[in-house]
Parts: C-alpha cells; structure tokens; sequence
C-alpha cells in the first residue's frame, strides 16, 4: 500500500464525509487503489457526492460528459491529481 500525501488524506476525509463511509477510514485508502468496483466499491451515484463535495470544497468541476472523467475517478492519486491541476484553491 502507497502512503498518502497531505493533499490525498485531505481528500480521503472529504470521500469519506460526504459518503458517510462508516466502515472505512479515511487513512486506509491506499491511493492507487481503485474507488469503484472491486476497490472501494463505490459507484455512480457516488461519484456524483464526491463530484458535489470536492466542487464546494475546491471550486472544481467535474463533469460526466469529459471523456477522462473515468480515469480522473480511478484512484484518490489520480483524482487529487486533478484537483491540484485544475483548483488554485487546493494549491493555496
């Protein structure tokens, strides 16, 4: 399991919280690990939560009709990845 960095355990607790995940642990998503599917098992609707969140809490949008929607959702690296490219809020 890969460690999680500042950014990632923040974004980790924010999954967690809009989810209500009470059997996860927000330091215990291993950051290459798959969010949906056999990862942590989540699905669409989701997606959508965390979308909402993650646009509250940094001002980016992510939207279902972007064709690298899918991969920027395939691990919490891959989508802080997003967030810090796209969110001058998550770089503050």
């Amino acid at each position: 399991m890969s460690s999680q960095t500042k950014q990632e355990s923040e974004l980790a607790r924010l999954i967690v919280d809009s989810l209500n995940l009470e059997d996860v642990e927000a330091g215990d998503i291993d950051p290459e690990a798959l969010l949906f599917g056999d990862g942590l098992g989540l699905d669409s609707i989701d997606a959508l939560e965390i979308a909402l969140a993650i646009s509250q809490k940094y001002g980016v949008q992510l939207k279902s009709e972007d064709e690298h929607m899918k991969e920027t959702f395939r691990t919490l690296r891959s989508l802080n990845q997003f967030i810090q490219t796209h969110s001058s809020m998550a770089r503050a």
